[in-house]
């Protein structure tokens, strides 16, 4: 495995990240003081946020560590911590990571847990090289297992008075999912829009640049994933985030595309414009096949020749064969 510790992932709704000394009291009063938060939990509901500033400078403390999994989960709406997420236990040599979450009690059932979830499941299969992750839950805390359940996790037995917490000695429910499982059922258009969005954030470079407002994912003939952002300049010197992809992918030595995904601003897919789709075409004699997502709820796709018909350049790499 190769350990990149706490790195922020971004979601639709979320952004995950390393904890910062700052985030005491919103820890404090959206979670750690709610007693409805940490019944199931084996850490006490704290009374004084003095308790929470430790912990909180502890997590912040050790984000340094590569080896140290510990997210904030931050809704894009609310700009603070409402929760947690983190590795609680691993087997280096197995490449097992034991997942722990909460959340404050104001934020449940609205499918942020599960979608935070989701999100590092994507990190520590695809970025760490995990093989196996699981998870647990008090029998009595079911909504917990159906967070498990939605994230595509196995429900694998119950182990008798097998862990605690303040309700005293419990059973454990364990949940878990391999790797090669998560691959079957994740689509690789799923996988795809996922990495275009790990990468996605817009932002402004300098007053003449601004990059990131959109990402673009690509698979290989070879099942390689190259992802790139589009840059804006004052002048026409930008690139968009298709061609910064192709720019990753020609680096690493591979040059033919099998699929690509292009996601806004507002985390729906599009189109490639006219220059990308061009500059694909050149790539390859069989570029007019690049399968290209159109919609990522219904999985809709179009070929490249359908959107650039009659293309001009076909009968120069006839010639050249």
């Amino acid at each position: 495995m190769i350990h990149k510790g706490t790195q922020t992932i971004e979601t639709k709704r979320l952004i995950l990240r390393a904890f910062t000394p700052d985030d005491a009291e919103a820890a404090f009063e959206n979670r750690m003081s709610d007693p409805k938060v940490t019944e199931f939990l084996r850490r006490k509901t704290h009374a004084d946020i003095s308790d929470s500033r430790k912990i909180v400078n502890e997590w912040a403390s050790g984000s340094a560590d590569p080896e140290f999994y510990q997210w904030a989960i931050v809704p894009k709406d609310v700009n603070e911590p409402i929760g947690t997420i983190s590795v609680v236990d691993r087997n280096e040599a197995l490449g097992i990571f034991h997942i722990g979450y909460c959340i404050g009690s104001k934020w449940w059932h609205k499918g942020i847990t599960s979608e935070a979830f989701s999100a590092v499941i994507h990190f520590l299969f695809e970025e760490v090289g995990a093989n196996r992750i699981e998870s647990q839950h008090d029998p009595e805390n079911t909504h917990s297992g159906d967070v498990m359940k939605k994230c595509g996790l196995t429900f694998e037995g119950t182990l008798r008075q097998a862990d605690f917490n303040n309700r005293g000695i419990v059973d454990a429910c364990v949940y878990g999912i391999l790797k090669s499982e998560w691959q079957n059922n994740t689509s690789v258009w799923q996988r795809l829009y996922n990495a275009a969005l790990k990468v996605q954030n817009d932002r402004a470079v300098s007053p003449f640049i601004d990059a990131g407002g959109v990402a673009a994912a690509l698979m290989t003939k070879k099942g390689n994933i190259y992802t790139g952002i589009c840059i804006d300049t004052a002048s026409t010197l930008g690139m968009c985030a298709e061609r910064n992809a192709v720019a990753n992918m020609l680096t690493n030595g591979e040059s033919r595309i099998d699929k690509i995904v292009a996601v806004m601003p507002d985390g729906k897919v599009g189109a490639p414009c006219g220059a990308c789709r061009e500059y694909m075409m050149q790539l390859d004699r069989d570029s007019g096949d690049i399968e290209i997502l159109l919609d990522i709820e219904t999985e809709k796709t179009v070929r490249l020749k359908d959107l650039i018909p009659d293309w001009w350049g076909a009968e120069r790499f006839r010639d050249a064969e």
